[in-house]
This record gives C-alpha cells, sequence and structure tokens, in this order.
C-alpha cells in the first residue's frame, strides 16, 4: 500500500492535464481562439451525426479503368498498324484483350516491337528492371496483348491518389468547410463534408467522371438510326430528349481547357457557362471553327451532348459558352467540375449518409442530458451502497470521464453518437472495479483484517479479477474497432479508453485516495456500510438445488429465440441489406396514408413507414433501385418530392444510400467480428483458467446471444451496426461476469481441497452475486436514460444491451455454474474409467 511520492505526483500531473485538456470543450469558439496558446489540445471533433452533413464513400470502377486502358491501347495498336500502311481491321477487342491477327509473316514480324513499344512502365522490379502493364503473347500469326495484374494495381493507386486531389479541388471550388477526403482501402475515397446536406448536388459534384470532349456533329447521318455506321456515334443529350449523331473522332479534348466560369447570358439571362482554352486548344478551336462555318459542334460531357449549336463564325480567341436548359446551381457545378479536371476513371457512390443540422443539435442535447441522467442515477447508487467510500468511488468515475474525453481530444477522435453512447456505458462498466474492491475490502474486514490490511489484501484480490474481466471486454472491443466502420468504430475507441482508464483510476487513484482517508482518520478497522446500515451476511442460497429448472428454461427461451430468428425473422437495417431511407419531420400531426399513397405511386418496390416523435416524424425505408447510382438519385429525390407533396412544409433530417457491395462488407464483418470474439475469448479463458472453464463460458455465453438474438425478432428492432455493437458488448460484458464468478471458484478450489464440488460453487456464487447485481444495476442505471431518451440512433444498442445485461447476469448466477458442474462431473466420470480399464489406459 505504499505509494512513492514520485506517483503521487504523476498521478496529480495526469489528473490536472486532464482536466486542462477537457477545458476545451466548455469554452466558446471566441474563448479558444483568446486562450489557444495555453490550451494544450484541441476540443473533441464531433462527428456528422452530431453536427451534421454528409459522409460519402466511393469507389474506383476498376472495370472502367480496365476498360479504358483497353480502349486506349487498341487505340494505339491501330495507329501503329495505319503507320505500317496495314489494315486496322486486323485489331480488335476480344474480352479482356486485344488481339492482332494478320496473315504475312513479314507484317507479324514488323508490327511486334511496336506494340511490345507501347507497354507502360509501372515500377521496378529486381535490380532496376521496368516491369510493364502489359503482356504481349505470339501464337501463329497471331499477337494477343492482355493487362498484367501489376499494372492494373499501378494504376489503380495512380487512379486514387489523383481522384483524391480531384475530389479536392471539386470540394474547394464550391467552398466547404473543413472537408475530410482521405483514401481507404486499395481502391476507395472516403469524403465528409460538413453541413452540406444536399445528395443529388453531392453526386454531381464528386460522381461525374467530368471527361469533357469536343466533336463534330455528322448531319448526314439519322439520329434516330439503329446502326449508325463506322466513325459515328449516337449520344444522348445531357438536358433535352433529343439524340445527335457525333464523329467518334475528338476534335479537341477537354484536358486543353485552361479555365470555366458560371455566369449569365446578358441577353437571355439564362445561366452558362464560359470556358477558354489554352495556346494549343485556342489554335485548334480556331482552325475548327474557321472550317466548319455553319455546321453543329458538340460539346460532349461523359457521353452526353451538353450543347450542340452552329458555327456562326470563326472563333480565335480561344472563348466559347455552354448554353441549355441550366440551373444557376448546375451551372455552378459544371464549371467546378471542369476547372477541376476529369477523373482518370469513374467513382461508384456506394455508401452515403446525410444528417441536418437540426438532428445533429438534437442528437447532442439528448447525448448530453442522458449522459447527465445515467452518472447522476450511478453516483447516487454508489453512495447508496457505501456512503463515505462511495464519494471516493465517484470522485474516481468522474476523473475516469473527463480522462476518457481529454484522450479522446488528445487523439483527435471524432466523437459520434455511439461514442457518447460508449461513454455513457464506460461509466457504468467503471463501477464494476469499485464494486469489485468494496467487496473484498467487506470480506476482509470480516475475516478480522485491521484496516490497512484489509486495503491492500482488498486490492490485490480484486486486481486479477479486474484485469480478466477487462481484458475480455477489451477482445470484444478491439474486434468491433478492427471490423466495424464509421461510428461504431467511434464507440468501440471510446470504450477501450475507457476500460483503460478506468483500471488506472481504480487501481492507483481511487486506492490512493482510500489508504490516505484510512491514515488521515487513522482507522483501526474498515466499516463499509451502506446508506441503510450494516451490510447483512453472505446469503447462504443453494443455486445448484434448482439447476436443471434454470437451464431447461434457458434452453427453452434460447430455442424459441432460434425459431423466432427464422421466424418473424431479424428487422435488418440498411446497413446489411442496402436501400434508400429517408427521415422527414414536420410540426404538425402526420398523415401516414397520405404519404403511403404518395409514395407507392411512385413504384419502387416496397415501402416501409415508421413514424415516431408523437407522429411528427416519419422515417421512410425503400429498397435498392435496379441499375447503377444515377438510379438512387433519382429515385431518391423522387421520394423526397412526394414527402414534400404529402407533408407541406417537410424538413429533411437524414437521408441514407447505401449499395449492396457495402452492405455485403458491413455484414459479413459484423458476423465475422462475434464469431472471432468468442473464439478468442475461449483461449483467453482456457489460458487463464482451464478448459472446462472455458467450454462452460462459451456456451452460456451462446444461450446469452440467442436469447439477445430472439430479443431482436421479437421486437423488430433495427438489426444494423449498432446493434453488432450491442451484441460485441454484451459478449464482452458477459464474459467479464462469468470471469468473476469462475475466479472466485478458482480461488476457493485451492482453498477448500476436499468440499464437494456443487456446494463450492454454491459458496462461491454466493460470495459474488451482490457484486453480479449492483454491477448489473449500475449499468443498467447508465443505459436506460439513454434507451428512453436516447433517440433512433441508439435505440439498436441501448434496449437491447438492458435486456442483455440482465439475461447476462442471470446466467452468471444460475446457468453457468450448473454448465461448469455437469462438465466436471462428466470429465471425472470419463478419468474414473479410464482408470479402472488397463487396457484402455495402456492405450492412452
Amino acid at each position: 500500500m505504499r505509494t512513492s511520492k514520485w506517483a503521487v505526483l504523476a498521478y496529480i500531473a495526469i489528473t490536472l492535464f486532464g482536466i486542462i485538456a477537457v477545458l476545451p470543450n466548455f469554452l466558446t469558439a471566441e474563448q479558444q481562439q483568446r486562450y489557444h496558446a495555453f490550451l494544450p489540445v484541441k476540443p473533441v471533433t464531433l462527428g456528422l451525426d452530431l453536427k451534421g452533413g454528409s459522409h460519402l464513400v466511393l469507389e474506383v470502377d476498376a472495370a472502367g479503368l480496365r476498360r479504358a486502358r483497353l480502349n486506349t491501347l487498341l487505340d494505339d495498336i491501330r495507329n501503329a498498324l495505319r503507320a505500317e500502311r496495314l489494315s486496322t481491321a486486323a485489331a480488335r477487342l476480344t474480352g479482356d484483350t486485344v488481339t492482332v491477327t494478320l496473315d504475312d509473316p513479314a507484317a507479324l514480324a514488323r508490327i511486334q516491337p511496336k506494340i511490345q513499344a507501347l507497354a507502360a512502365p509501372v515500377g521496378t522490379l529486381g535490380f532496376g528492371t521496368a516491369s510493364s502493364d502489359i503482356a504481349v503473347n505470339t501464337n501463329g500469326n497471331t499477337i494477343t496483348v492482355g493487362l498484367t495484374e501489376a499494372g492494373l494495381t499501378e494504376r489503380m493507386t495512380a487512379a486514387v491518389d489523383q481522384s483524391l486531389e480531384i475530389i479536392r479541388r471539386r470540394v474547394d471550388q464550391v467552398g466547404v468547410a473543413e472537408p475530410l477526403i482521405q483514401r481507404v482501402g486499395s481502391d476507395r475515397i472516403l469524403v465528409q463534408l460538413p453541413g452540406l446536406q444536399d445528395p443529388t448536388r453531392l453526386r454531381q459534384l464528386l460522381g461525374s467522371t467530368a471527361q469533357m470532349s469536343f466533336h463534330m456533329v455528322d448531319q448526314s447521318v439519322d439520329p434516330n438510326a439503329p446502326n449508325p455506321p463506322r466513325g459515328v456515334d449516337i449520344l444522348p443529350g445531357a438536358n433535352d430528349q433529343n439524340k445527335y449523331a457525333v464523329e467518334s473522332r475528338v476534335a479537341i479534348s477537354g484536358e486543353r481547357l485552361a479555365d470555366a466560369k458560371a455566369g449569365f447570358n446578358p441577353q437571355t439571362n439564362e445561366p452558362i457557362v464560359s470556358f477558354s482554352f489554352d495556346s494549343q486548344g485556342a489554335r485548334q478551336f480556331a482552325e475548327i471553327t474557321r472550317e466548319a462555318v455553319g455546321k453543329p459542334f458538340a460539346i460532349v460531357l461523359d457521353g452526353k451532348v451538353l450543347t450542340a449549336p452552329v458555327i456562326r463564325e470563326p472563333i480565335v480567341g480561344g472563348q466559347g459558352q455552354i448554353s441549355g436548359n441550366f440551373t444557376a446551381q448546375e451551372a455552378t457545378v459544371l464549371s467546378a467540375l471542369l476547372r477541376s479536371g476529369a477523373l482518370p476513371a469513374p467513382l461508384t457512390i456506394i455508401e452515403e449518409r446525410s444528417v441536418g443540422p437540426n438532428l445533429g443539435s438534437d442528437s447532442i442535447r439528448m447525448g448530453i442530458y442522458t449522459g447527465l441522467a445515467g452518472f447522476v442515477a450511478v453516483c447516487l447508487m454508489m453512495l447508496a451502497l457505501y456512503t463515505s467510500w462511495g464519494v471516493i468511488a465517484n470522485l474516481g468515475l468522474l476523473l475516469h470521464t473527463i480522462l476518457t474525453v481529454a484522450v479522446l481530444a488528445m487523439l483527435g477522435s471524432t466523437l459520434t453518437l455511439p461514442g457518447i453512447a460508449g461513454i455513457i456505458l464506460g461509466i457504468g462498466m467503471a463501477v464494476d472495479a469499485n464494486i469489485l474492491i468494496n467487496a473484498r475490502i467487506r470480506e476482509e474486514t470480516a475475516n478480522g483484517a485491521g484496516a490497512m490490511k484489509a486495503l491492500d489484501v482488498g486490492f490485490n484480490k480484486a486486481y486479477a479479477t479486474i484485469v480478466d474481466g477487462n481484458v475480455t471486454t477489451l477482445v470484444g472491443t478491439l474486434l468491433l474497432f478492427l471490423f466495424g466502420t464509421g461510428p461504431v468504430r467511434g464507440f468501440a475507441i471510446t470504450m477501450m479508453i475507457g476500460i483503460v482508464i478506468s483500471m488506472f483510476t481504480s487501481i492507483t487513484v481511487v486506492r490512493l485516495m482510500m489508504q490516505q482517508m484510512v491514515v488521515r482518520r487513522k482507522m483501526k478497522k474498515i466499516e463499509i456500510h451502506s446508506i441503510f446500515g450494516r451490510v447483512p451476511a453472505l446469503p447462504s442460497f443453494s443455486f445448484m438445488r434448482g439447476r436443471y429448472i434454470a437451464i431447461g428454461m434457458s434452453a427453452f427461451l434460447s430455442i424459441s429465440s432460434v425459431v423466432l430468428f427464422f421466424k418473424p425473422g431479424l428487422n435488418y437495417g440498411i446497413d446489411f441489406v442496402g436501400g434508400i431511407q429517408v427521415e422527414a419531420t414536420s410540426q404538425q400531426a402526420l398523415n401516414l396514408p397520405a404519404v403511403r399513397e404518395k409514395l407507392e405511386s411512385l413504384n419502387l418496390g416496397e415501402v416501409a413507414l415508421q413514424d415516431f416523435d408523437q407522429g411528427k416524424s416519419v422515417l421512410v425505408r425503400i429498397q435498392r433501385q435496379p441499375g447503377g447510382e444515377a438510379e438512387q438519385t433519382v429515385a431518391l429525390n423522387a421520394i423526397k418530392d412526394a414527402v414534400a407533396q404529402a407533408i407541406p412544409g417537410a424538413t429533411f433530417e437524414r437521408t441514407e444510400v447505401v449499395g449492396p457491395t457495402i452492405s455485403a462488407e458491413l455484414a459479413r464483418s459484423g458476423f465475422l467480428a462475434v464469431g472471432l470474439a468468442m473464439v478468442a475469448i475461449l483461449f483467453y479463458i482456457w489460458w487463464r483458467f482451464e478448459w472446462h472453464f472455458a467450454i462452460g463460458a462459451i456456451v452460456t455465453l451462446i444461450l446469452d446471444i440467442t436469447k439477445m438474438i430472439g430479443f431482436f425478432a421479437l421486437t423488430q428492432i433495427d438489426f444494423n451496426l449498432t446493434a453488432i455493437a450491442a451484441v460485441l458488448t454484451l459478449i464482452g460484458y458477459s464474459v467479464n461476469d462469468k470471469v468473476v464468478v469462475y475466479d472466485r471458484m478458482r480461488e476457493n478450489l485451492r482453498k477448500y481441497k476436499t468440499m464437494p464440488f456443487s456446494e463450492l460453487i454454491d459458496m462461491s456464487i454466493n460470495q459474488v452475486v451482490m457484486r453480479c447485481i449492483f454491477t448489473s444495476v449500475a449499468i443498467l442505471a447508465s443505459l436506460l436514460p439513454m434507451a428512453i431518451w436516447g433517440g433512433d440512433p441508439v435505440k439498436p444498442f441501448a434496449w437491447p444491451m438492458v435486456f442483455g445485461v440482465i439475461v447476462a447476469t442471470t446466467s452468471s448466477i444460475y446457468i453457468g455454474g450448473p454448465i461448469l458442474l455437469f462438465l466436471s462431473r462428466w470429465w471425472k466420470d470419463r478419468e474414473t474409467v479410464r482408470a479402472g480399464s488397463p487396457e484402455l489406459a495402456a492405450k492412452n
């Protein structure tokens, strides 16, 4: 129990630094600017679900990148054939390769080196040998040219890097403050834009390839002809229903554009985009317009004709205008796209989430209120259980909360609504260490130990249990961090930080305060009473006597849960099934039948409506539409228009569009995290205890999880990523609870070696039963305010966790022990049979 002065100074320094690091979160922006030099860290960054904004995940189209490279390769090979006066028809695309077929061996020998020279080096392999991005093979009179994996990988990397810069320039063009644009994995880009909630504008800005080119219009070809001649493409209009027959040959590439600006035509006052070429582009533009006076000239963007004006006179200044049925906003977006340049490959928006600022501010308010309510409830409970010693525990909890927020600020982590839930739950779980310590001190005092000895032995005995319990919880949260995404990962970070800090505050700071209290009051004996007086003696209830009833009821509930899993099944959220989700609010009560009728008239598939907030808010969910991302944008806009017509004055608080790629990955990652968590916990308990303890914990855990799945199926609460977080948190808590019981059993096995195992299990459970109940009540006290007032985003976490804590506590008391007893007796019977069979023993 001795603590050096240096350790005390370190504790004080950490505490002061934590308080100073938290202070910026309580200062206004003006105060933060004024005291910037004195503040060690910046305030915690709020996630988009708390401050509003848009979150998108874009994926580089690998197939489009491959196709573009093959088309370029085909054009280059045909140019090489043309230079050798050979037929360009000899080269053609065949699947993922370009084949060149020539009957003349001499011609084949002449063209092969030129084809090989088209290979672009994509890196350095070995001793300075440049690798090629194409593979050239000759078989008879055919040359086959394909792309190498190394080349494709290098091109993908370059495309993502180039796309990052282009997206950053596009976002800067429209003036979004503090955007977050970063690479995710090998082929994805994450874009978070605070305060911007218009999905249509975002899709136009980020999803357009913006490959612009200028082509002559072939007036001799009917644009409605089914089979246009070679060298002519039939392209649709971007802003009208017309079709245009344009020459395939690019007259001027969009790469020659020097600038583009949105403006208005002074004669008609319609929005236009003015553009200018560089010097080479200006010369080309002058030559074309000089030779093609009186002919239409098409301006093409991403395979659609923006406009096809007739050239009235030569344009020698290198400047022009794009006009059409533009709105002012569309003209601004188009000019931004042209200024920032074309993307090297198409980008697909595979996940999109937008949150309005009103919903964000409501989430902050609810998070603060529920957090304070949970903290106060836990503190009142500790005071009721331990009176003056509870004050010390509450100071430890306060320091735990301060340090958790301080570390989040130091790490630059983003605080989301699930992150607030993680802090609140962390407070409840941090109480567990204090309950264990106080329970151990009470036991040592009851055995006749003096004040300092009771304190010393109590902390030492509680320490191992606290470490084992927290490690098992950390396993689940670590896997949640590794396999989770977005807000769920934020929840995992806050939980991990909270668990580590709770060990520091409980084992060091709380211990030091309790020691000082004993010393300064010159206590001979530590008496830890509750507010109701002296704590009664340990109960002597026989839990093993009713083990068959307990296991039977547990098995019945788990089997029923499995049945519920198949019918009616889980209500999978948009995270797992993909689709479109829109939340709208109104000042008056909503007419849901009118909303449903309006949405069903769109013929977008099954419509799911959920009203809340006393009927003033509605959540609309539509299945993902067939086709690409453009179809999702059309469907989203149609949904918003229909809701706006059915609900006059409606405001859209949240929109989500999740594609099948991301939903399949999220589902796979979530269930993989649950499975790996159970395996990791199995091996840890096996290592720390014995094999039958590990199997007992896993069997009990499976029973707990099945009941929780049954709860989701019965209540039809959305089963999404937040629900996976609840399952993993339950795994950690449930095993934590079992570890406390098993740790006491292991201790008693060493102390009472001749006691029948069933009696030893009963005695062990009776010794820790109050701790299990008190910890569960503390966690429920922190969870209930969140469940009742936390709102829809945390509902799939809070209510299942309330149910899960109750299930985990009862299973620790009534189920874990009987399973352990069965396994122990089965093993002893097996050993007895082996010992009684010399023939079997000889084999083994």
